[in-house]
């Protein structure tokens, strides 16, 4: 169930002691000129739903989306909206402090933009400490083992891609409607020496935000993983119950 279509006499009859609150969280940020600034958000309700669906609508409670997170990395381009930690991890308690106020015993955070994951990490501690409610973040649990099934093109770096194969990928299976594949590009930009030992915000070297091959993404690739990866978060909250 959505919680932003409910009535109040709904809510409170919906929840109980074995509703598992599901909150998509992604990010406002530029995706190169074939995806929209809120790919990661598209993504995170994708996920959401079918998690709802694979789970049981009667056991999940959907929550309205964060549309913003961190994302310092690309934060200086034109659209994008960074917001740091230091705001982000109160905002998350509140959200999560509010749900086991309503009753909620069990939270997830439907995390689709890697920068949130430190946040989300404080964020799910703090909760714990203030009240004891169980608390999970996923973000594509177990899509490593698939996308090393089922891609085809190199991997710019070891840790990061951004609007490539396998994300694009993501959005022709669960937003497709959003995407231009006319325009997705190949690109792999030239790392810094010092990338992986300083934060380097990804502007210095690369205008378009595409960091890997987007042109060889497809709805049967992203399909793949991502059923793959809710069958992981699935599996995970069941045994938790």
């Amino acid at each position: 169930m959505e919680l932003s279509k409910m009535k109040q006499d709904e809510v409170r009859s919906f929840i109980n002691d074995k509703t598992i609150a599901l909150l998509p969280i992604g990010a406002t940020e530029v995706h190169g000129n074939h995806l929209p600034l809120c790919t990661d958000v598209f993504l995170a309700e994708g996920v959401s739903r079918l998690v709802e669906g694979q789970y049981g609508k009667d056991e999940v409670l959907v929550l309205p989306s964060v549309n913003y997170g961190q994302v310092w990395s690309l934060g200086k381009t034109v659209g994008t909206v960074d917001i740091p930690d230091d705001v982000l991890v109160p905002y998350l308690v509140s959200i999560v402090m509010s749900m086991w106020r309503s009753g909620i015993k069990r939270f997830a955070f439907i995390n689709a933009h890697v920068g949130n994951a430190a946040a989300i990490k404080t964020a799910m501690r703090k909760s714990q400490e203030l009240c004891g409610i169980k608390t999970y973040s996923f973000t594509y649990p177990g899509a490593e083992e698939m996308i090393a099934k089922v891609c085809t093109t190199r991997r710019p770096h070891k840790a990061y891609f951004h609007a490539c194969e396998i994300e694009t990928s993501y959005m022709l299976y669960l937003a497709p409607e959003y995407v231009d594949m006319q325009k997705a590009i190949k690109q792999y930009p030239d790392f810094p020496a010092d990338f992986d030992y300083t934060p380097t915000r990804w502007t210095e070297f690369m205008t378009t935000a595409v960091m890997g091959d987007a042109t060889a993404a497809s709805y049967e690739k992203g399909k793949a993983i991502i059923d793959f990866a809710v069958s992981n978060i699935v599996r995970i909250l069941r045994a938790g119950e």
